[in-house]
């Protein structure tokens, strides 16, 4: 997990510790990260973090330049990142999906009608919607990838909606 342990949202699904001006991220994460996966002979890697919306790209340099350093070190490994909607800063998302990275992933946790009940007010289902369809317009062929949660009282026909408007992904996990 990059960009520490300290989350600046408060999702009601999730227990990591919050704060609205967490630690600054370590500068040599990236460099330490990329040397930590290229020591364990793995072929994929999932790179995930707390979302940041105290720095002002939400972090996405950050996984960027962890991303080029891991292409740099093993071209061959496979990167994907799962990240915030960077506060729906487009700028962000082009930056990671430009990066070299293999999979661009973010979740839309749950269906429209729960989301208010589930995420933290500063995010939005139509927010990570158009996140996940700009990083597919900033580098297309990019696979795209979401995840739902269920059992939050959703409807059927809720899910089934929300996978169509999730189309723009490959792959939608639940």
């Amino acid at each position: 997990m990059l960009l520490g342990d300290t989350c600046t949202r408060g999702c009601m699904f999730c227990a990591v510790n919050t704060a609205s001006t967490p630690p600054p991220p370590d500068p040599f994460e990236p460099f330490k990260t990329a040397d930590a996966v290229c020591s364990w002979g793995v072929d994929y890697i999932v790179l995930t973090s707390v979302d940041r919306d105290d720095i002002p790209d939400g972090g996405a340099g950050h996984f960027a330049t962890t991303v080029k350093l891991l292409k740099e070190k093993k071209p061959e490994i496979l990167v994907e990142c799962l990240v915030s909607d960077f506060q729906g800063n487009l700028g962000s998302v082009e930056t990671l999906a430009t990066s070299g990275l293999d999979v661009y992933a973010h979740n839309v946790e749950t269906v429209e009608r729960l989301q208010k009940f589930v995420r933290d007010p500063r995010a939005g289902y139509h927010q990570s919607l158009s996140t996940l369809e700009h990083a597919k317009k900033a580098k297309p062929g990019l696979y795209t990838k979401t995840s739902l949660m269920l059992g939050l009282g959703e409807t059927d026909r809720e899910v089934i909606d929300t996978m169509k408007v999730s189309a723009v992904c490959l792959v939608v996990c639940f």
